[in-house]
């Protein structure tokens, strides 16, 4: 194993990392982002208040019992088993799902399940004075959701969805036992080719590592952002002096 050798299948075969780096990425932000999605939506649900002996109150509760089995089973099994049942789960049914939506369909649903989670401790962080005073308004729970509780639970639990952006850039590497042609796949088909495994996993590695680098700064960034500046400064009117 030499440099030459690393460099050398880097220049023949640069345009099929770069290709299998792009499908990464995508996976990655597009099932984020529906992970994230799902996840606000089963928060939401899951704070709703629950009158007692109601119609309202038994259809919540089977929803509750439904989203709570859901994510039980997305966060406690593998999501390798997890892809395999569901792309030729339904294969077997009839339904032929492109392999790409079905990658992006099982880790979406995957980091729903966590960030249901995630959502739930925002939600739960804050302080109960703040329903109180909203209800005092005339508040209901969705406006109390949406104009008050959200937009806090954003930035609590901006760190660990930017964790499960970087999660899911390596996790998609299980994705291959589908065939989708995303980086870890097409690293096999090179060194295949070549026979050099250690060589092209290592240039697989250090592609990796640039993507999950660059993720975690421009997070960063944003919560900077998001925190705005550190110290504020009042400005008075300036008071004519006595005369």
């Amino acid at each position: 194993m030499s440099l030459d050798i690393i460099l050398s299948i880097l220049k023949e075969n640069w345009p099929s990392y770069l290709q299998g780096a792009y499908i990464t990425l995508l996976i990655a932000v597009f099932s984020t982002i529906i992970g994230a999605l799902i996840g606000l939506l089963i928060g939401v649900v899951h704070t709703i208040p629950l009158r007692k002996k109601s119609l309202k109150a038994v259809i919540l509760k089977i929803i509750n019992f439904i989203l709570t089995v859901y994510v039980e089973i997305f966060r406690g099994t593998p999501m390798i088993v997890q892809a395999m049942v569901v792309f030729y789960g339904l294969y077997a049914y009839g339904i032929e799902m492109d392999r790409f939506v079905a990658a992006v369909v099982v880790v979406g649903l995957n980091t729903g399940a966590y960030m249901a989670e995630y959502v739930r401790g925002g939600i739960v962080s804050i302080d109960k004075g703040q329903y109180e005073a909203a209800a005092a308004i005339g508040m209901g729970h969705f406006q109390t959701m949406v104009h008050v509780i959200l937009p806090q639970v954003f930035r609590n639990i901006l760190p660990a969805t930017g964790n499960q952006l970087i999660m899911n850039i390596k996790d998609s590497a299980v994705l291959s036992v589908i065939s989708v042609t995303e980086l870890f796949f097409t690293t096999k088909s090179i060194a295949g080719a070549n026979f050099r495994f250690a060589e092209s996993f290592i240039i697989t590695c250090i592609i990796y590592l640039i993507m999950t680098f660059i993720a975690s700064r421009i997070l960063r960034i944003i919560e900077k952002k998001m925190d705005g500046q550190d110290a504020y400064q009042v400005q008075t009117k300036k008071e004519e002096p006595i005369l």
